[in-house]
């Protein structure tokens, strides 16, 4: 892997290839976590719309 130091074009550390794919994983978790409660958040809404509630008293509801 390479990286850009003031300008110049240089290859990383071992320890910083390691600390770079843990960074990528970790936002790569946090990434997918954050989109399955977004979906989640979607769902719960459409369920609650499925029950007939109107889309002013889901939003009074929980705010979406």
């Amino acid at each position: 892997m390479k990286k850009i130091v003031n300008g110049v074009l240089m290859n990383m550390t071992a320890e910083e290839i390691v600390a770079k794919e843990a960074e990528t994983k970790e936002w790569n978790d946090e990434a997918s976590q954050r989109e399955d409660i977004e979906n989640d958040r979607v769902s719960g809404k459409q369920k609650l719309l499925d029950l007939g509630l109107s889309e002013k008293e889901v939003k009074a509801l929980i705010g979406i």
